[in-house]
Formats: structure tokens, C-alpha cells, sequence
């Protein structure tokens, strides 16, 4: 019989591994397996957590909303978790994901897409992949 992951249910070693914070959370990086680009930051708890690992579809916690966020339920860009690592204090987590589409909001590959110039302004270094306004019916 397969064991499904319930709720907050997460294996022990990773439950003593993972340093929530005060507010039950913990930071969570995630990357393009297999081009090491990182997409984005975003937060899970333990439930978000354990759901990403029953179904190797991320989901995270937003902490805007008060609830879960199922990456892709509405635009249709998904993470498929290929791998978790967790770094050496137990902080953060690295997700490295399969994304399909965009990972970003405003319709970017990444969420990290402006970098900071000589002249102390910021640059935007990736284009816009996807209108934002079809990605969530606007």
C-alpha cells in the first residue's frame, strides 16, 4: 500500500532538517534543473511542503493570500519538482523544478530580470515571453 503524505505529515528527517520560522515558514529558492537558472523566491509551509512532495507539482504558501498557492493553477505554468535540497542551516530550500512557460507574473522566464548598472539604475535583462493578461485572463 502507498503511503500518501497527509496534510503537515513530512518524513522526520526532513521535518528535523527544516528551520520554520515564528511563522511556520521557510524560504524557498527555486531553479531550472537543468540550467541551474534561478526562477524565483517564494515561501512554503508544512502543508504546501508535503503537498509538493506527493504530487512533485510545487506548491507554495502565499503569504498574501493566506493560503496555498498551486504554481500554474491559473496561468498554466507549472513546476514539476525534480529535486529538494535544503542548505546548511535549515533555512532555505532549493527546489529544482521543471518549469514549464514562464515563472515570473509580469510574463518573464525568471523573476530575476533586472540588474543593477554603473550608473546605480536597473536594467530590465530579460524580455517579456508571455502577455501577463493572458496568463491570468486579465
Amino acid at each position: 500500500m502507498e503511503h500518501r503524505i497527509i496534510m503537515s505529515d513530512l518524513p522526520a528527517a526532513l521535518e528535523e532538517a527544516i528551520a520554520f520560522n515564528d511563522k511556520g515558514l521557510v524560504m524557498a529558492v527555486a531553479q531550472q534543473h537543468d540550467s541551474g537558472e534561478i526562477l524565483m523566491v517564494a515561501w512554503m509551509n508544512r502543508e504546501s511542503l508535503a503537498e509538493t512532495l506527493e504530487t512533485r507539482q510545487v506548491c507554495y504558501w502565499s503569504r498574501s493570500r493566506g493560503k496555498l498557492w498551486r504554481k500554474g493553477e491559473s496561468s498554466g505554468q507549472t513546476q514539476k519538482l525534480v529535486e529538494l535540497q535544503i542548505d546548511c542551516d535549515g533555512d532555505s530550500l532549493l527546489l529544482r523544478v521543471d518549469q514549464k512557460g514562464v515563472a515570473c507574473h509580469t510574463g518573464r522566464r525568471s523573476c530575476f530580470y533586472r540588474s543593477l548598472n554603473t550608473d546605480g539604475g536597473l536594467d530590465d535583462t530579460l524580455p517579456v515571453v508571455t502577455d501577463p493578461g493572458k496568463l491570468y485572463g486579465a
